[in-house]
């Protein structure tokens, strides 16, 4: 079977590392940006060829790209939409399942909650062969079913997994004892600084679920930071949180200038000495409303203008890469890194 792959990016790349069946006669491209990719020819939405059997939709625009396929009058009963989307719904052919593989297929049937027809129905007849204890056995109103973790990777070493290790370990290494955060994930970062006996205090506009030892949390808008006194922090951070400010996604009042205003109010607020850790999407500038902004390493570092540059590195590939070059990723301007930033404070208060 002849199978055209819409996408090149990370889902794309996904299906060829866990095989696909059948001859790849091509990409296609949204927006087309190249001629070839991986040695196969790419697509605009309007020179896709016939002869196909199978077009797969490797991208998260499910939506947009079912509507494109309407304008085009392609024939949907051959396009297969991994990811759910408007309009978008299973497509139930039993040559999918040979066309996408077993990796392939059992994650297309969890991402439309499926289960019938994947391993999982193996593996309850053969549980149900073997088991020998009645109170164990299967029971339809106790069906729980997961098709979507045989073939996961442990989901713990994301990018979220690298800031917060990155920042926590400047951190605890200064032997800091109080520490500011804005926004950041309570569940990573901010357990790591607790964990070593660290005061947290946190401002985020969202409710917190709980209380811990040692966490001292207020609900506010962190624009302007009126909580803080100047010149009285002397460690302070936010982790993948000011992209957002200003868009409205959390709750907050639309402002265009939201994040930028903080980035004034945080060198006030640090006193001499004080550092400043800081993580946001890294590539051309740019705002991906209403998910996050994306700016040039230059934008952020220009905005801090009182502040002391220590350290400029990028989480890329699921590691660490230090001291990049603060240009490095200024063209990109369909997908971003994660920037860190580490700043110091080496002058006196800023009026």
């Amino acid at each position: 079977m002849k199978v055209i792959i819409w996408g090149i990016g990370f889902f794309a790349q996904k299906l060829l590392e866990n095989g696909i069946n059948g001859e790849i006669t091509g990409f296609v491209e949204t927006v087309k940006s190249r001629e070839e990719w991986r040695g196969y020819p790419v697509y605009g939405i309007d020179e896709i060829p016939d002869g196909y059997d199978y077009i797969i939709v490797a991208n998260t625009y499910s939506s947009e790209i079912y509507q494109a396929c309407l304008q085009q009058n392609i024939d949907l009963s051959k396009v297969v939409f991994i990811k759910r989307g408007d309009h978008v719904g299973f497509n139930a052919d039993k040559r999918i399942r040979e066309v996408l593989g077993e990796k392939n297929y059992t994650q297309y049937a969890a991402a439309f909650g499926r289960w019938r027809n994947t391993f999982v129905e193996d593996d309850m007849r053969q549980y149900s062969r073997m088991n020998q204890r009645p109170e164990f056995a299967i029971k339809e109103e106790y069906l729980r079913p997961f098709a979507s973790d045989k073939y996961e990777t442990n989901s713990g070493m994301n990018v979220y997994f690298w800031q917060d290790l990155w920042a926590a370990k400047h951190i605890i290494s200064r032997g800091v004892k109080e520490h500011f955060d804005i926004g950041s994930r309570v569940d990573g970062f901010i357990a790591h600084l607790l964990a070593a006996d660290i005061r947290v205090n946190v401002i985020d506009i969202r409710p917190f679920p709980g209380k811990a030892d040692n966490l001292f949390t207020v609900v506010d808008d962190a624009t302007m930071l009126k909580n803080l006194d100047n010149d009285s922090v002397m460690s302070l951070s936010a982790l993948c949180s000011l992209e957002h400010f200003g868009l409205g996604r959390y709750g907050d009042p639309v402002d265009p200038e939201a994040c930028f205003k903080c980035f004034a109010q945080m060198q006030k607020k640090l006193k001499k000495g004080g550092r400043l850790y800081i993580s946001v999407p890294v590539g051309q500038d740019r705002v991906e409303f209403n998910a996050h902004r994306v700016f040039k390493a230059h934008t952020v570092i220009s905005c801090f203008e009182h502040l002391k540059l220590l350290e400029y590195s990028v989480i890329k590939d699921r590691k660490i890469k230090e001291n990049v070059d603060i240009h490095k990723y200024d063209g990109w301007d369909k997908e971003h890194v994660t920037g860190l930033f580490l700043f110091e404070k080496a002058e006196d208060t800023i009026k």
